[in-house]
């Protein structure tokens, strides 16, 4: 029996050795894999432990607060090293022309060697870094994002005053009545209960910093007629409903909507304040605080500008189609604003004032037909439109018309029909 055993052990001999070595060699892996996860997960956590030890404190705060070169100091840093890093950052910004709201943050370790000098200086980001025991300095743009917006309202008092109070931003105002410029005067036009919509890109930082706004589409509803007008940014202008340009020949004033009144009207027969006699008085009186801007109602070419009799400081443009326009009583002209210059409508060209014979600031605009004075309030064809959406456009304009449509009646059902919700409504 002993023989026959040792018999089949020498002839499998060969089969059962390369089993042992295969059993033996995994159990050596397994063994060894195990003992390296083990080594691995007991380093991290000790690296782990350590960077929490090493954690590099990040302190932010305003030029007005603490001045750069003091919260260095205080991170530990002898003055050799606050001077390198200030002079560094000079490379890149002009540190004298720091403002008192710009943002900075600086980061040293806990053996007092600096990491990171970061300034916010408006849309731009101002570094020093410590590569490798050297200085490097450099800018970055600081990331914008837009959002849509929309609000609506209605007027009470003044649609200055009645868009300020509701949280939206001046410039977006002006750019709202830019868009009704040739169609609404908004001091002789506007009523109480006024409706007025509008939709809006809002460009903003990470910290909620407004950059911009672009003006997409506005309505306005007189609460007389119960007209509404409407409109829509569309190839760099802005359009009515029916893709007529909301621009016009001649804007609807030469004044912006703020602070003026109509103080005297065409007449053929107005008793002078200061001659106390009877004469005609061939144009507008627009009453301003001194100062205001006086902007061309036309694209035109600057005909004169200098003092002239009675209207003090005068400007008169010519214009297409045999129109003249006069400027009087201005306190000064802006700049470049002289003999043979072209202008834009809406360009400023002065300012109101109260120079010749004049009893307080304002504005004396006349405008004539070839040789012939006009009511420029109760002109035909001064609202006539400039063009219409190019035909091979129309069908884009029409899709985006309806879109614009859909957000400002969104916007006026959620301010006129549920009061307590709030005007202004985030559609981002």
């Amino acid at each position: 029996m002993r023989k026959k055993i040792l018999a089949l052990f020498h002839r499998h001999y060969r089969r059962y050795h390369d089993i042992l070595f295969y059993v033996l060699t995994l159990c050596v892996i397994a063994i060894s894999t195990f003992a390296a996860i083990e080594i691995s997960r007991a380093k991290s956590e000790r690296e782990k432990e350590n960077l929490l030890e090493r954690e590099i404190p990040v302190v932010e705060y305003t030029v007005q607060e603490k001045p750069i070169y003091v919260a260095l100091q205080e991170a530990g840093l002898d003055n050799q090293i606050v001077a390198q890093i200030v002079s560094k950052l000079g490379s890149v910004t002009d540190t004298r022309k720091l403002q008192k709201r710009d943002v900075y943050s600086v980061s040293a370790d806990s053996d007092g060697n600096f990491i990171l000098l970061l300034l916010t200086q408006g849309f731009k980001r101002y570094f020093v870094a410590n590569v490798d025991g050297a200085l490097v300095a450099g800018v970055s743009d600081v990331e914008i994002k837009t959002r849509v917006k929309t609000a609506a309202g209605k007027v009470e008092g003044s649609l200055f005053n009645s868009m300020l109070s509701k949280g939206l931003q001046v410039p977006l105002i002006l750019d709202f009545t830019d868009a009704f410029s040739w169609t609404i005067d908004f001091n002789t036009d506007t009523r109480n209960g006024d409706e007025y919509s509008a939709l809006w890109e809002e460009h903003y930082t990470a910290s909620g910093e407004i950059t911009g706004q672009d003006l997409l589409a506005a309505s306005y509803k007189g609460a007389e007629s119960g007209v509404i007008t409407y409109a829509f940014y569309f190839e760099d202008d802005f359009y009515d409903e029916t893709g007529k340009m909301s621009k016009k020949m001649f804007l609807k004033s030469p004044i912006s909507f703020r602070n003026y009144r109509i103080s005297s009207r065409f007449s053929y027969g107005r008793m002078h304040p200061i001659l106390k006699i009877r004469r005609p008085h061939l144009g507008i009186d627009y009453a301003a605080p001194s100062g205001t801007p006086v902007q061309a109602v036309a694209d035109g070419t600057v005909r004169f500008a200098g003092r002239k009799g009675g209207f003090g400081n005068y400007i008169e443009i010519r214009h297409a189609n045999g129109y003249t326009t006069m400027y009087g009583h201005l306190k000064g002209y802006a700049k470049g604003i002289k003999s043979g210059v072209k202008v834009k409508q809406g360009q400023t060209i002065g300012y109101v004032g109260s120079t010749g014979l004049s009893t307080g600031p304002h504005l004396d605009f006349r405008i004539k037909e070839k040789n012939k004075f006009l009511d420029f309030l109760k002109m035909k064809n001064r609202n006539s439109a400039v063009r219409d959406v190019p035909k091979d456009k129309r069908k884009e304009f029409e899709e985006l018309k309806v879109l614009y449509l859909k957000e400002l009646d969104a916007a006026k059902k959620e301010a006129f029909n549920r009061p307590s919700a709030p005007e202004e409504k985030d559609e981002a």
